[in-house]
């Protein structure tokens, strides 16, 4: 029951891991000024990441020349609030600062309207895409296009509307407000802003190549030496699940070590139960010697009993454990698990565990005296 629990919870997070970080796009990956926030590894060096000015995002993208698309953008507000009339949204609402390409660095599409354009960056224009939840809470089923609301003081006129997107974790990916990068930074100001520079390419099979291509083409716009430490990060949705998993591994082992010593004493109870039941069988087992049974015969009667015995208690565990797997991996938003391969593992080791345990106590019913045995009292 504890390794089947275990390892379907785990399988449970792993299929939450790829659907949540999902929303960041699978052919798509982020420079940014900071880590993914999860330890890749037990023996990371600290490292001092430095913020990402928009100038070092702007030559960025000028020296950029690989085929793909580079968007420069701002995270301006997680709280804010955004009114249509007298309605409003709760204050955790979105503005990000994008411009043209953030739609595929994002992994975004466009159900209405059009995208934030180059003449809006340049010529700082007050427009606005906005996410599904921001509509439907200002809007309801009215269309939304061309229509003024505001946000923090400032008058937008939305221009466009996201395809449902869903987020990482509940991080609120239809609460966004979408506004040029050039109108976040002048009305949206926030001290220290940090850029993000994202990269979409066209074909996945390039994403690797393309993001080893942008680390050093930022070293070299940062004029980073050789020996010093890049001191940003680049972001993949595949590395932070990876990384993720690569931890869970820890709860593997401690399942499997659980596993371990409840089979061990499993194992040994079983055996006790058998011996008691040689014992108290001997009267049995001397009849059936008497009228021809063989050693050999005795012998794998209770070795099947000791492995039936297990498989029972086995199968149980297994539905329990499938049971407590897929109610926790339901609640963290995973779908229903079920793991044959550790189910068909757990199931061989069961009969490991019987044949183990009851070969011994099976081995001395066989070597009974019948004379003796049906003597005994």
């Amino acid at each position: 029951m504890a390794l089947v629990g275990i390892l379907t919870a785990i399988d449970g997070i792993e299929t939450s891991l790829v659907k949540n970080f999902s929303f960041m796009g699978a052919n798509s990956f982020n420079i940014q000024n900071r880590s993914s926030g999860f330890s890749l590894s037990r023996n990371n060096k600290r490292v001092y990441y430095e913020n990402i000015s928009y100038k070092e995002a702007q030559e960025f993208k000028e020296r950029f020349e690989y085929n793909a698309e580079v968007s420069i953008n701002s995270n301006n507000s997680w709280s804010a609030i955004a009114k249509y009339k007298k309605k409003k949204t709760n204050p955790n609402t979105n503005i990000i600062g994008g411009d043209n390409a953030y739609l595929s660095a994002a992994g975004y599409d466009l159900a209405e309207g059009r995208m934030i354009t180059d003449a809006d960056v340049e010529r700082n224009i007050r427009v606005a895409v906005i996410g599904q939840e921001i509509k439907e809470i200002l809007f309801g089923q009215a269309d939304c296009i061309n229509k003024s609301i505001k946000v923090g003081g400032v008058k937008l006129r939305v221009v466009g509307l996201f395809a449902p997107k869903g987020g990482a974790f509940d991080f609120g990916g239809d609460r966004i407000v979408l506004v040029p990068v050039s109108l976040a930074r002048a009305q949206f100001p926030k001290s220290n802003t940090s850029y993000n520079i994202g990269v979409a390419v066209s074909d996945v099979k390039a994403l690797d190549a393309v993001a080893a291509y942008s680390e050093n083409l930022f070293r070299q716009v940062r004029k980073l030496k050789v020996k010093e430490v890049t001191n940003f990060s680049i972001i993949k949705s595949d590395s932070i699940s990876a990384a993720l998993m690569e931890n869970l591994e820890l709860v593997l082992l401690g399942a499997v070590f659980i596993a371990g010593i409840t089979l061990i004493g499993a194992a040994i109870a079983l055996m006790n139960i058998m011996l008691v039941s040689v014992t108290e069988r001997t009267k049995e087992i001397g009849t059936r010697k008497a009228i021809g049974a063989k050693s050999a015969t005795v012998l794998n009667q209770f070795v099947i009993e000791a492995i039936t015995i297990c498989q029972i208690g086995g199968l149980g565990g297994i539905a329990l454990g499938l049971i407590i797997g897929n109610i926790t991996s339901s609640y963290i938003g995973g779908s229903f698990i079920v793991p044959w391969n550790w189910m068909f593992l757990a199931l061989g080791v069961c009969t490991l565990v019987g044949l183990s345990a009851g070969i011994w106590p099976a081995y001395k019913a066989s070597k009974i005296n019948p004379i003796e045995a049906l003597r005994h009292e």
